[in-house]
């Protein structure tokens, strides 16, 4: 479980392909600190750690990542030199200071546009039809592993929608959501309290 608050940026420092992909990940996480088995949410993909060495503020980690994963997320994370949105999994007693992630990437969106906006980011995402009805204004939205409030909601004719966020300065420059640029895939994952409402509102309408 996290809660779309990023620690930290880490990049893919190598990729070797045995089958699955075995991806080394810098972190400035303390080797020491980090168990084999814990999971760590990678971009929003939550991964389990095989690895580990270094020292504190110059560390690595690595995991495995299965075809299914790699086919099922933005493909321009999985390559060396990749930066990645850092989380550790959340502990007992820890701030829920964004909202409840599993870190499962539910879909693949798409950054359709950016505009300043004061002195933040108005992005515009485009979703993919299946994840249109999980999303309304003024709720929550996971990008990238970045827990973040959907401002305003616009539905396509082909059924799926495209959403507007605000990002602030800070944001952009603690997580990778700054170096994003229209036409970049990002991993979407909807509000977990959504995805139940949806599943009642279906159960109700078959009563």
């Amino acid at each position: 479980m996290f809660t779309g608050i990023v620690t930290e940026v880490g990049n893919i420092l190598a990729i070797d392909d045995k089958g699955d992909r075995h991806v080394t990940i810098s972190c400035a996480m303390d080797p020491a600190k980090i168990a084999i088995g814990a999971s760590i949410a990678c971009s929003g993909v939550c991964l389990t750690v095989v690895d580990k060495g270094g020292i504190a503020g110059e560390g690595w980690f690595a995991v495995d990542v299965s075809g299914e994963t790699v086919a099922c997320t933005a493909p321009q994370q999985w390559t060396v030199g990749a930066a990645l949105n850092l989380e550790p999994a959340l502990k007992l007693g820890d701030e829920l200071g964004g909202h409840i992630v599993t870190g499962h990437v539910d879909g693949v969106g798409e950054v359709f546009s950016i505009a300043p906006e004061g002195a933040s980011l108005r992005f515009i995402i485009a979703a993919p039809q299946d994840l249109a009805p999980y999303l309304a204004p003024k709720g929550s939205i996971t990008v990238n592993g970045v827990s973040l409030t959907v401002n305003e909601v616009t539905d396509q004719p082909d059924g799926s929608c495209h959403f507007a966020l605000n990002i602030i300065p800070h944001t952009a420059h603690v997580t990778t959501i700054g170096t994003l640029a229209p036409g970049h895939k990002v991993n979407l994952e909807i509000d977990v309290l959504a995805r139940y409402l949806k599943r009642m509102q279906s159960l109700a309408t078959q009563a």
